[in-house]
């Protein structure tokens, strides 16, 4: 009998060399996804929209960052104590666009400190100690736009700026520069458009020291210079539109001197206010800029008689004569200046004002007379057809006369704020039919009587704030069927009466901020009829409810376009009792997506209170006295994505894991009691970005071990200052930070468990391929003699009866002689029952199956030893198999 045995061996090489590459592919996906870098910041913060700015300002930074990302577009380091600029510091910083560093003490910046910074288009070193700029200061600044180095005290500046090619802007304000022929390779830059170099100590601007060919300013700052000579003896300036020459010159010494007007002909805007200069000098700057002059600044100059020369340029429109202690203004003053639009006469104290000085100015359009020291609106406002926007801000005007503003039928905006207003009659702003912006902030108006019951039918915005309002009768406002804002904070507004608001369907933002509203004064009837409005902010008034009991009605049933509303910080007395926010008092705000309801002193809120606010995306809570928080409360505001409860009672985030807030991406918990947190909260919120923990009494123990962590490693969610986050407990560790704690002691090396595993796995693997390859057939060998072991153990537990006196075990060579001499002599004489091969196995069942049952099924085993029998390996594995059944 033959017996055969097929394994599929072949082509193991092949199985290795797939198996190896499979654990290659494994071990370098664990790398990738195991995070080597963390996405919090020792001392800054990342702006959470779209990762691309670091804000470091007000830190109290002694050096810049080592860790800022490689990846950022902005970074902001301003208002630190940082002394010097290393070459190190901005390293492979290959893609910002903008840093910002004023406001510190920089003194010294090494040569290519900034060479890395390839993509850089705006610098801000201003409010520095910087002294002097070295030849290599701005190397590898190629797209370099806009440079800020006002402030300091730099009184030498070198070769520093050949390489800025594409430098546009350049300020170099209030510095130490004293000569300015060391300006001159700044200004070949080829783009440089604008260049500020006021309040330094230049004494003299000569073209021939400049350049000898013409430059491509178009704005040129040289105020506050001691300047004793303009000269412009060739075209240098053929570009420049904007010359400020204010405040230049030392006692009128100033000369000026440009050889052909032609030279400045597209200057368009001059400033020459409290220049140094003589009457005939100023008179020559007018004379010598007068081809497209249209901006004239004469603030503070104290000379009349200038107007009529300013005047005379046919050109000019906006004319300033701000602070020159005018106290009369006659109908002569201004009797040249009839192509003028914009005038300001603002900071001079006027005290007679002729009632036609601006008669002669046909097109005026903007007027302003601010600080000017009205105690009533002057005559000469009125009757100016074409006037735009008038400006009466800051003077002392008590009454408004039905009249003050008569025939002014195009005035858009009107500024009668910081006066002494206080009443309004109901025909003041009659003939204000173009009205569209109104400012009545910081009088004492105490009644708003019928001002806006009519007219005023364009206005769109009202600002009312700081006065001294003490109700809002029915249909104050029902005119103003335009008005967008409307803005009544810091009155002492105390009764809001039915229809309060009615005729404002267009209404988009009202303002009740600092008030005294109480509860009773917050129902439908107030706000019926502003189906448009966006944005309502109680704040700081004195709304208080005893219980979360039902309202009915609710009070905002009719805001159905409502999408901000903020009712935080209510004062209702100076004693701090327990306050309630009804369950139904957001009902019919469904289209609310921000609620800031801060300090209220609520210990508690109704499961129910958002089931009416779906679309909720922002929502503060801070500074209530909650204690714990029902998951539930945040289920019906599955979208939120700004949550911000800080200065609270709260110990714990675990009412976050069953909240189901999955697009949280902002959370903000600072200054609560919060010792530690877990894993399970914060993979609660899968879209978080920007979680904010500062000044909580942390656990520095094993407890906060995976936080840890978590705040270094996690690569999405930037924990906010979380470096500074200190040590509440125990007490040896006060004085530590939580992220200095050691967790070595707490959870197991990883490493060394990934690194185990990965040896023995491919330990195992070598060890694998050896055995296939050099000991397969006695690894088959042994894998039937273990099942031989589990079937006689099987059958022992059985205690079946032998079937077989004795099972023959001989060679098919000795067949016959079994057959002929063996069979007769047992079975016939002795009355044995032997299992032959040939006879008693099994058919189609496999060899080594039928010797193991026939073995198992004979008392005994009778082998037939003769030299082919030991020769045969089948013949040895019976008899192996035989001896375990002794």
């Amino acid at each position: 009998m033959e017996l055969k045995i097929t394994m599929s061996g072949k082509g193991h090489g092949s199985t290795y060399s797939q198996l190896s590459f499979f654990l290659w592919i494994l071990l370098y996906f664990w790398v990738l996804f195991n995070p080597v870098n963390g996405y919090s910041m020792k001392h800054c913060r990342i702006r959470e929209s779209l990762n691309t700015s670091v804000l470091c300002d007000g830190r109290n930074l002694n050096a810049v960052p080592a860790d800022i990302p490689s990846l950022v577009r902005t970074v902001n380091i301003a208002k630190n104590n940082i002394s010097q600029i290393k070459s190190e510091d901005f390293k492979d910083l290959t893609f910002l666009k903008m840093l910002i560093m004023y406001s510190n003490r920089i003194s010294h910046v090494e040569n290519g400190s900034f060479s890395d910074l390839v993509a850089l288009e705006q610098l801000n070193l201003s409010f520095n100690k910087l002294t002097s700029l070295s030849d290599q200061m701005f190397k590898g600044l190629d797209n370099l736009t806009v440079l800020h180095l006002d402030n300091n005290h730099i009184s030498s500046i070198s070769s520093s700026f050949q390489l800025l090619f594409s430098l546009k802007v350049l300020n170099l304000t209030s510095n130490k520069l004293h000569c300015f022929k060391e300006l001159q390779h700044i200004l070949q830059l080829p783009s440089l458009l604008k260049l500020f170099i006021g309040n330094n100590s230049l004494t003299s601007l000569q073209s021939q020291e400049i350049s000898n060919r013409s430059i491509g300013l178009t704005e040129l700052d040289l105020s506050r210079n001691p300047l004793e000579i303009f000269s412009v003896t060739a075209d240098i300036f053929p570009y420049l539109k904007n010359l400020d020459l204010s405040f230049c010159g030392i006692n009128g010494s100033m000369e000026w001197d440009v050889a052909d007007r032609y030279f400045l002909r597209n200057v368009s805007s001059l400033d020459l206010s409290g220049i140094h200069m003589s009457l005939q000098g100023i008179s020559s700057v007018l004379q010598s800029i007068n081809l497209s002059l249209a901006s004239l600044g004469l603030g503070k100059i104290g000379r009349d008689n200038l107007i009529n020369v300013a005047c005379h340029i046919p050109t000019l429109k906006t004319l300033r004569l701000q602070c020159n202690n005018f106290s009369t203004v006659s109908d002569k003053l201004l009797q040249s200046c009839t192509q003028v639009t914009d005038l300001d006469i603002s900071g001079n104290n006027i005290t007679d004002l002729s009632e036609a000085a601006f008669r002669s100015i046909k097109g005026l359009k903007t007027l302003i007379l601010d600080n000017d020291g009205f105690s009533s609106v002057p005559n000469a406002t009125r009757n100016l057809p074409t006037l735009k926007k008038l400006d009466l801000s800051y003077n002392i005007i008590k009454t408004l006369g039905c009249s003050d503003f008569s025939n002014l039928r195009r005035l858009e905006k009107l500024y009668l704020n910081n006066n002494l207003i206080s009443n309004l009659e109901g025909c003041v702003f009659q003939d204000l039919r173009a009205l569209n912006s109104l400012t009545l902030r910081r009088n004492r108006i105490l009644n708003l009587g019928d001002a806006f019951t009519k007219g005023l039918q364009h206005l769109k915005s009202l600002d009312l704030g700081f006065n001294k309002l003490t109700n809002i009768r029915t249909k104050y406002f029902k005119s103003l069927r335009s008005l967008e804002d409307l803005a009544l904070y810091d009155n002492q507004i105390k009764t809001l009466e039915d229809g309060a608001f009615v005729g404002l369907a267009k209404l988009k933002n009202l303002v009740l901020l600092n008030n005294v509203i109480g509860k009773s004064e917050i129902r439908g009837a107030v706000f019926k009829g502003l189906r448009s409005l966006k944005t309502l902010n109680m704040a700081s008034n004195a709304i208080k409810y005893e219980k979360d009991e039902l309202l009915q009605p609710p009070p905002f049933t009719d805001l159905s376009s409502l999408e901000n509303l903020y009712i935080f910080s209510q004062h209702y007395s100076k004693y701090k009792r327990q306050s309630y926010l009804p369950s139904n008092f957001l009902e019919g705000l469904k289209m609310l997506s921000e609620f800031q309801a801060g300090n209220l002193h609520i210990m508690s809120l109704h499961p129910d209170v958002f089931i009416y606010t779906p679309q909720l995306l922002s929502l503060d809570i801070s500074q209530n006295w909650f204690k714990a928080l029902s998951p539930e409360l945040f289920h019906p505001i599955p979208k939120l994505k700004r949550l911000t409860i800080s200065k609270t009672e709260l110990e714990s985030l675990d009412f976050l894991i069953e909240a189901n807030l999955t697009q949280v991406h902002f959370l903000k918990v600072r200054q609560n009691k919060i010792t530690w947190t877990n894993e399970t909260v914060l993979h609660s919120l899968p879209a978080l970005t920007l979680l904010d923990m500062q000044r909580n009494p942390f656990i520095c123990d094993c407890r906060n071990a995976w936080f840890v962590h978590w705040a270094e490693s996690n690569n999405q969610t930037q924990v906010a200052y979380a470096h500074d986050y200190p040590c509440n407990y125990p007490d040896d560790l006060k004085n530590t930070k939580l992220l200095d704690l050691d967790t070595h002691s707490c959870s197991v090396d990883l490493g060394v468990f990934y690194f185990i595993s990965t040896t023995s796995l491919v330990l195992l693997t070598l060890l694998g391929s050896f055995i296939y390859h050099h000991l397969r057939w006695q690894v088959v060998y042994a894998y039937y003699l273990f099942l031989a072991y589990l079937h006689d153990t099987k059958r022992r537990n059985r205690q079946a009866p032998h079937q077989y006196d004795a099972f023959i075990s001989y060679n098919t060579h000795d067949e016959s002689w079994v057959v002929r001499e063996l069979l007769p002599e047992l079975e016939g004489e002795q009355g044995w029952k032997l299992c032959l091969h040939h006879r008693d196995f099994q058919p189609g069942k496999p060899i080594i199956e039928n010797i193991t049952d026939a073995i198992y099924r004979s008392r005994k085993t009778i082998c037939v030893i003769t030299h082919q029998y030991l020769e045969s390996e089948w013949c040895s594995r019976e008899i192996q198999v035989a001896r375990r059944m002794c």
